[in-house]
């Protein structure tokens, strides 16, 4: 009897742990999205962070703060905008980049990491303004001449660069 009433309790708690995450997830649920979700291990992904920004000579730190402000680690994501995977590519800027499966992890970082270099250019190497138009869109940001006044820019800003300071004190 005992047994029984810890196997109900145990799955009981197991139920109400994941049902947040089925929330969140909205039925695509993959292996990868479960264990960062149960684990909040966010190292998955970091072999592909690590290789592809060192190749565009990029912190490997930002990308990964990017992503988690972007995504929060899910390469299945999809935003009401039609933003596609870990770093929310939009269609058109993924084909763009060369990206054919935008779902494909290590494709949806190298388009990403690929635009924001992009972006980096045009923006002489201004993170700030880099990373404003990574979420406005570039003319944007050119039209403003700086950080445009949106509400949601300036808080993903500060989403990312508060992500990316804790990332460079990890290491």
């Amino acid at each position: 009897m005992k047994v029984m009433r810890r196997r109900i309790i145990f799955s009981l708690c197991a139920l109400l742990y994941c049902i947040p995450f089925f929330m969140l997830c909205k039925g695509s649920c993959s292996i990868s999205s479960w264990w960062i979700y149960l684990t909040g291990d966010t190292t998955y992904y970091d072999p592909h962070i690590q290789s592809i920004s060192r190749e565009y000579g990029l912190d490997p730190r930002l990308v990964k703060a990017l992503i988690r402000a972007e995504s929060r680690f899910d390469h299945e994501a999809l935003s009401s905008r039609g933003a596609i995977g870990l770093m929310q590519l939009m269609p058109a800027t993924a084909k763009d980049m060369g990206v054919k499966d935008p779902y494909d992890p290590r494709e949806n970082i190298e388009g990403g990491v690929r635009y924001l270099k992009y972006l980096l250019k045009r923006f002489n190497n201004d993170v700030t303004l880099a990373l404003a138009a990574y979420n406005a869109g570039p003319e944007t940001v050119r039209r403003y001449g700086c950080v445009p006044p949106f509400n949601e820019t300036k808080e993903y800003l500060k989403k990312v660069l508060d992500f990316y300071s804790q990332y460079k004190q990890e290491t």
